[in-house]
């Protein structure tokens, strides 16, 4: 089985902004990003990027999945970073414009054309580290994927629980950029050589926040937890989506602050399920937690009943399946 995220589309569409304006977009091969060896993102980490998904229908149609929502935060992302503004309209376009050329690429579910908007800073100066770059790159890659999981959903993950550490500085979670990935290494490597765990879940001084790919969730009976919305997180587009399909079922859903021990406490319940959401993760279950040496079984360990019906929810209403009463969906 092909890795997620390894196969492209042969073109991607790129814009240059040189201080002032936006070129014109055009496509160039996927492989062909001409870049200074100097440039500000290969020194200072200057960048940021999206993650969205293309789907496929049934009637052979194509439809982007809460475009205007990544492109957003596409444009805070810019802004924290103190790259060039991104024009919203043009990067829509760019968006509609690859997918649209490549969307006989689009697969059918339960598979999707994963969608990578990048903005980077170009200036060739390794003297700012202290400064911003005023020049930059955006930049439109396609893959084909499968799930992003091995299990597709239907395997409980391995969770490791981190109090001594953060996925990223606290003012840069909100940040998608590519630092904090990296910083999240680590830890991720060490608990899967360690405890076999699938991924880490941070919660520096015991607050349960997120792992270093993916938001945290929480369902016991009707309610549903997660860290409410601050900086030190990212935001994610599918937890906004899950929630929000959660309150349309009825459920009681709690953005607030959670314990390493109300968790543990809640989580020994019967019944009682975590998941992992994100573009690429969708809605995976967490089967087992492990902290300071011991695991404990969320549940029954296996994928929950609520969990699979909530990513069953997201995903027909994704390929097509149910209506889309929210308008989340874009025709290409």
């Amino acid at each position: 089985m092909t890795a997620f995220g390894t196969v492209f589309t042969d073109e991607m569409t790129i814009s240059w902004n040189n201080g002032n304006s936006w070129s014109t977009p055009e496509f160039v091969p996927s492989n062909s990003l001409n870049l200074h060896p100097a440039a500000h993102v290969l020194h200072y980490s200057s960048t940021c990027f999206e993650g969205l998904k293309a789907f496929r229908h049934q009637d052979g149609s194509v439809k982007v999945f809460r475009m205007d929502q990544n492109i957003k935060r596409f444009a805070q992302s810019t802004d924290l970073l103190y790259l060039p503004a991104i024009d919203a309209a043009l990067t829509q376009q760019m968006i509609v414009d690859a997918v649209a050329k490549f969307s006989d690429q689009v697969p059918p579910a339960p598979g999707s054309l994963y969608i990578r908007p990048t903005h980077m800073g170009t200036d060739p100066a390794v003297g700012k580290a202290a400064a911003p770059s005023a020049t930059s790159v955006q930049f439109i890659l396609l893959s084909p994927v499968g799930d992003y999981f091995s299990g597709g959903g239907e395997v409980a993950l391995r969770v490791l629980l981190n109090e001594d550490g953060m996925r990223s500085a606290p003012h840069m979670g909100m940040v998608k950029s590519g630092g904090n990935y990296a910083s999240a290494l680590g830890p991720i490597m060490q608990a899967k050589q360690a405890v076999n765990a699938d991924q880490v879940l941070f919660c520096p001084n015991g607050d349960v926040q997120e792992t270093g790919a993916a938001n945290f969730i929480l369902f016991d009976g009707n309610e549903v937890i997660t860290k409410a919305l601050d900086e030190s997180f990212l935001h994610g587009i599918t937890r906004d989506s899950i929630l929000t399909l959660a309150r349309d079922r009825g459920m009681h859903v709690q953005e607030r602050e959670l314990s390493v021990e109300e968790l543990l406490e809640r989580a020994a319940k019967p019944g009682c399920e975590a998941a992992l959401s994100g573009t690429a993760a969708v809605l995976t279950s967490v089967g087992t937690l492990i902290y300071r040496g011991q695991e404990y079984q969320v549940g029954n360990g296996k994928p929950g009943q609520t969990t699979q019906a909530l990513r069953k929810v997201l995903n027909d209403i994704q390929w097509g399946l149910a209506e889309d009463t929210h308008g989340w969906l874009t025709t290409i």
